[in-house]
């Protein structure tokens, strides 16, 4: 199991996804932390980009590109792994451009979700 230090951040506005990519994270050795809003991730914004952001791209107030943006300006990067529940080849595309270590259509398989987990913490 990995269990290390770095949290995987999940910011999504949906309480049950939250919670089952949580449960999903520790039973396969990982901390994880929740937030409902970008806005409510961007308050708290840990230490330099420790960890992992999973980010939901469609929130209501701030956008997951939104965050993404305002984080890289003030110099805090995360490895990000994009989710929505939307079919976007814009978005995508974007996705790409920024970095993203994946884009993931909700629903989506647990196994190529945590591939991508242990893709950003190599």
């Amino acid at each position: 199991m990995p269990m290390n230090s770095d949290i995987v951040y999940i910011v999504d506005d949906d309480d049950s996804i939250r919670r089952a990519l949580k449960r999903l994270l520790k039973s396969a050795g990982y901390h994880a932390r929740t937030f409902a809003s970008a806005e409510a991730f961007f308050e708290f914004t840990p230490d330099k980009g420790r960890g992992v952001l999973v980010l939901d791209i469609q929130l209501p107030g701030m956008t997951g590109f939104d965050l993404e943006e305002k984080l890289t300006s003030k110099g805090t990067t995360y490895p990000i792994i994009f989710m929505t529940a939307h079919e976007n080849r814009q978005w995508q595309k974007r996705a790409e451009e920024i970095g993203a270590i994946s884009y993931l259509k909700k629903p989506f398989d647990e196994n190529v979700f945590l591939d991508a987990i242990g893709r950003c913490l190599q």
